[in-house]
């Protein structure tokens, strides 16, 4: 059964939809630090959404910690852009992002990471039901023509894991070390880092990965 034979209503504990988007808006006059905050912000797909009461505990838990990862990843990657440019980027991608999973991880109880049907990191590689998520997420991106991240959700039953995932469309700044014109000098220092990089050539508004929870199956029936 594939996922979106899975995906009926939400009373059957699995959900497709997109988020609700509501960014501040930049004024012009502010510094080059808010303008490149806010590049990364789209890049990792950091739009806030107002849940309903009606909503699984853990739906909302989920996006707490996405939310959580992108913020801390965002302000990590702000500073290194604004210090060291794409290069120090790339090394807080590399070093700071598995970390940061690795911490929500261990205080949620629950699997946190990012993925993407074109890694960069092998260690990012989708497991089967990423793939059929990241795959109905590009579809619905590319349909849409919208940037707007999409989320999916299934509640575990029978001893299955909850699920959760958030897609991160390509924003401007993703660009600099995903897109198709990236400079000779930082294509160096990817070979040297990612000899299997799969992760150029990417426009904007396309789907870049996703954000990823799984709860195991003891915190489901609680």
């Amino acid at each position: 059964m594939n996922i979106r034979s899975k995906c009926k209503v939400y009373s059957n504990r699995c959900t497709w939809r997109s988020a609700e988007v509501a960014l501040p808006t930049m004024s012009v006059c502010r510094a080059i630090r808010n303008a490149v905050r806010f590049a990364v912000l789209v890049c990792f797909g950091m739009t806030m959404n107002v849940a309903s009461g009606e909503e699984d505990p853990l739906l909302l838990e989920s996006r707490d910690l996405t939310k959580a990862f992108a913020s801390r990843l965002t302000g990590e990657l702000t500073a290194a852009i604004e210090k060291g440019g794409p290069v120090l980027a790339i090394e807080v991608c590399k070093e700071r992002a598995p970390q940061i999973a690795s911490e929500l991880s261990r205080k949620s109880g629950a699997k946190v990471s990012r993925t993407s049907a074109r890694y960069r990191n092998p260690t990012n590689a989708p497991e089967p039901w990423q793939q059929e998520v990241l795959e109905h997420f590009a579809q619905e991106m590319s349909s849409a023509g919208s940037t707007q991240p999409l989320e999916y959700f299934v509640r575990g039953s029978d001893g299955e894991p909850t699920r959760y995932a958030r897609a991160i469309p390509t924003g401007g700044v993703c660009l600099l070390c995903h897109g198709s014109n990236v400079s000779d000098d930082l294509l160096k220092v990817l070979g040297a880092e990612y000899p299997f990089d799969q992760a150029l050539g990417y426009e904007a508004g396309a789907l870049r990965g996703a954000f990823s929870v799984s709860w195991p199956s003891e915190e489901v029936s609680q």
